[in-house]
């Protein structure tokens, strides 16, 4: 493929880097990423893939816009209150790059779903805002041999991994084997998140999709990273494969989708 002069401005500052180009910004383009949720990181994620000519992009949500989005997911304005979140979001990606493909699905992913729409994608970026859905896409993307960025964020605080299993990095249950109980999860609703936090974390899942795609830099997949955003502090702790673990370990218990992905709130 060949880039118009228009396209050639555009991505200008990518191209000059040495280690991006003409040949990694062709990379972008031909890439397919999926955004699961529209949301607080999904937001910021969406916004930067498309900027930086990500060629596909897939937006995953079945909510529509409420007021109270509006602190954090930067996606949506006051106009879309009421308005599917994907249809939102394709009208201000479409806005912002038309070179990007923008496919939608409004829909929440359950086990019955998921594999077909991974198929279609090269990478996923996880911005759910429960923890039944974060173990579903990660047992999903190890199914399919796919890699997965997984963000999440809570009151202060936000953490994110690459997550890819299929090249001999651990998997998110070898760090978190089972989602917790619903009892001992706040409330969706209730448990608060300062609203920059989601556009810090949600920049870091695009950055590091980003580096994926370009095969570029150090991958985040054998460690997790903190941001504590009351301290301005970030910090990476070594997140090393269990080979107990019940999904990519040496005996698993999991060897399918038909477990209990029951929704419970709170990342």
């Amino acid at each position: 493929m060949d880039f118009t002069d228009e396209q050639i401005q555009r991505y200008s500052r990518h191209i000059i880097l040495q280690e991006v180009g003409g040949k990694g910004q062709k990379k972008l383009a031909r890439a397919k990423v999926l955004v699961i949720g529209a949301g607080g990181l999904g937001s910021p994620a969406a916004l930067y893939l498309a900027a930086a000519g990500v060629g596909t992009i897939g937006l995953v949500d079945g909510d529509v816009v409420d007021l109270s989005n509006l602190q954090r997911q930067i996606l949506h304005t006051t106009a879309s209150v009421g308005k599917p979140k994907v249809e939102s979001g394709l009208k201000t990606l479409a806005a912002l790059n038309p070179d990007v493909t923008v496919k939608t699905y409004q829909f929440h992913v359950d086990a019955d779903n998921i594999m077909g729409l991974l198929h279609d994608y090269d990478l996923i970026l996880d911005g759910s805002d429960n923890f039944s859905t974060r173990f579903l896409v990660n047992d999903a993307c190890f199914f399919a041999k796919k890699t997965l960025i997984s963000g999440s964020i809570f009151r202060f605080e936000g953490q994110l991994t690459t997550v890819k299993p299929h090249e001999g990095y651990p998997c998110y249950r070898c760090l978190y084997p089972e989602p917790p109980p619903a009892g001992l999860v706040p409330n969706c609703q209730e448990a608060g998140v300062l609203g920059v936090l989601a556009g810090t974390i949600g920049v870091l899942q695009a950055s590091e999709a980003i580096k994926e795609i370009l095969g570029i830099g150090e991958t985040l997949a054998d460690r997790l990273l903190i941001y504590d955003a009351l301290e301005m502090k970030f910090r990476k702790v070594s997140r090393p494969k269990d080979p107990g673990c019940p999904l990519c370990g040496t005996h698993p218990t999991i060897t399918d989708l038909g477990g209990n992905y029951t929704v419970t709130c709170s990342v």
